[in-house]
């Protein structure tokens, strides 16, 4: 079956058409052409700015030109990971599309339903005369993921709507009223290379096959940190035997958990027994670890290979190496405000060698934005110590639940009304462009829902199939309430 067989048809075969389109982050230039082409064949006013955001009109239903106009809103970017073994392309590759059961995935991809989705059900919106609604426009983003380069960047002006319904929350029956506000911290950590020592038995050590994810949505499940893991291996290797350290490479986004990391390390002759035998037991002693932690087929492992002419130097691979180990990972603090709320995470999200220097990038998040720069201040602090010149990118602020927003009492209403029970209200630890909206249009009304999708920003993202008709159902019956 063809996710355009699927219904809703109209929100599938938009979203059919959206995985066609490479988009990675800050790659847009695809896309931006793809929705100006796309507004030009279906007859719809479009216009574009100068950082790349497409904004899409439609005029209210005859009989509702007085409605409040509403502002749909999702994001063009997604999220490009794929499994280690997957050949894919994603500045030239389409997604292919795979129906399994009541769920759509990617063949070895994110499947890029995050934000797809909500940015296929606004097209969908636009498309449908049957619908009964007030003036519509439909504002598509860029680099969300990462940057938010279109949030930032948007004119006073180029949107003009009382309230916005953004379309890029992952869980049905949710209505999401606040969000984390994050900032990325960038260390790079200089060193030399020297001739690596003869005599040494060299060996590829990988950590692959962790489950990864949104590190603000799956940072409180308790999955393995790929970079995390490999450090605290080569910590322990480090203090117990010479070792040397020809590369290390782990994860990819900032805004991922990291799944895969690998080592080239050599040890000496005298050693290598001990060693394979450390790797087996790190290897057990993680698995027990993460036993309950939905971690089911990861694998550590190591394997012989030829020797590197070239090496770190060692002072700098154990300075490095203790600082990804001693690096803050995972929550670090509980909200006092929202029970049950991540208030602050910090993400160890990739290492990656460089001609020079080692760049680490960590990822922190918070709805206290004191407790973002804290965290990111100890970070930058930590790696400073051993000589690493540290950047702050990506600032952006949270933004604040209004629980006496009017659009959230009628979407409450719609809610119960269409499924009988009540949805959930809640702020989440995932970032949102909506804090960046509120500063630039104060008094904006706003709420955040969604479609069910799981594993996003991972190769096991899929996205509910039931849940996209729900969704589309309660976006349609919001709008002819707010008519």
């Amino acid at each position: 079956m063809k996710i355009t067989d699927l219904q809703p048809r109209l929100i599938w075969e938009c979203f059919d058409e959206i995985t066609r389109v490479p988009r990675p982050t800050f790659h847009l230039e695809k896309m931006k052409e793809f929705l100006v082409d796309w507004a030009d064949r279906h007859n719809i006013p479009c216009q574009t700015d100068a950082v790349g955001n497409v904004m899409m009109s439609k005029p209210a239903t005859p009989g509702h030109e007085n409605a409040p106009a509403i502002i749909l809103q999702g994001h063009q970017d997604m999220v490009a990971e794929k499994r280690g073994d997957k050949v894919h392309d994603f500045l030239t590759d389409p997604i292919t599309t795979i129906v399994d059961g009541d769920w759509v995935k990617a063949d070895g991809t994110t499947l890029g339903a995050d934000n797809g989705m909500g940015c296929a059900a606004a097209m969908a919106v636009l498309l449908d005369d049957t619908l009964v609604h007030g003036p519509i426009q439909a504002l598509f983003t860029v680099d969300e993921e990462q940057g938010l380069t279109g949030a930032n960047g948007l004119q006073p002006g180029f949107v003009s709507g009382d309230i916005l319904l953004n379309l890029d929350s992952e869980e049905h029956g949710q209505l999401v009223i606040g969000c984390a506000g994050g900032k990325i911290t960038i260390c790079n950590v200089p060193y030399e290379r020297v001739p690596a020592t003869d005599g040494m038995v060299w060996y590829e050590v990988h950590l692959d096959h962790f489950k990864g994810g949104h590190s603000g949505m799956e940072i409180g499940l308790g999955r393995g940190n790929a970079n995390q893991q490999m450090a605290r291996f080569l910590w322990h290797q480090d203090r117990n035997r010479i070792i040397e350290l020809a590369s290390i490479d782990g994860g990819n986004l900032a805004n991922a958990i990291p799944r895969e990391c690998k080592a080239v390390v050599g040890v000496y002759e005298a050693d290598a027994e001990k060693f394979e035998a450390d790797v087996k037991e790190f290897n057990d002693l993680l698995h027990a670890e993460f036993l309950l932690a939905e971690e089911p087929s990861f694998i550590f492992e190591a394997t012989r290979t030829e020797a590197p002419a070239e090496v770190i130097e060692c002072g700098a691979a154990s300075d490095l190496i203790a600082a990804l180990f001693a690096c803050p990972n995972g929550v670090q603090g509980m909200s006092r405000a929202v029970e049950g709320l991540i208030e602050t995470s910090d993400n160890l999200a990739s290492v990656k060698m460089k001609d020079n220097s080692i760049e680490v990038t960590v990822h922190q998040r918070s709805s206290v934005d004191s407790r973002r720069d804290e965290i990111a201040d100890r970070v930058a602090a930590l790696f400073e110590l051993i000589g690493a010149d540290v950047r702050f990118e990506d600032a952006y602020v949270g933004w604040a639940p209004n629980p006496d927003s009017k659009v959230l009492k009628v979407a409450e209403q719609s809610y119960e009304e269409l499924f009988g029970e009540k949805p959930r209200v809640e702020a989440l630890h995932a970032g949102l462009e909506c804090g960046l909206f509120l500063e630039k249009m104060p008094g904006l009304d706003m709420i955040s829902f969604g479609p069910t999708l799981k594993d996003i920003h991972s190769p096991s993202e899929r996205a509910n199939i039931p849940s996209v008709a729900k969704f589309w159902q309660f976006l349609t019956d919001i709008l002819r309430r707010l008519a």
